[in-house]
């Protein structure tokens, strides 16, 4: 999964420049829909596209490390397994 870090770059310009900066305004300036920035700030996860990426990069004058960060998850499969109980049904009544 990849894990954005936009409310974290936020706060950072907003401290650096000493003002409140809103999705709004970084629609406005990166030309990205502010539902799109919503789902990537708020929905672990989300899948958008590198043009994105790149105009956010721009924005915050930041490498992409700073941007996203891959998480890595367990395989489906090992997730369903883990936590059950692996002697099964007994069958007694």
């Amino acid at each position: 999964m990849i894990r954005y870090h936009l409310k974290e770059l936020i706060a950072e310009k907003e401290f650096a420049e000493k003002r409140r900066i809103t999705i709004g305004e970084i629609a406005k300036e990166t030309g990205i829909n502010r539902m799109t920035l919503s789902k990537i700030i708020n929905h672990p996860g989300h899948s958008t596209v590198t043009d994105n990426l790149d105009k956010l990069c721009y924005y915050f004058d930041c490498k992409i490390e700073q941007l996203a960060t891959h998480i890595k998850e367990q395989p489906q499969d090992d997730v369903a397994t883990v936590g059950s109980d692996e002697s099964g049904p007994t069958g007694d009544l």
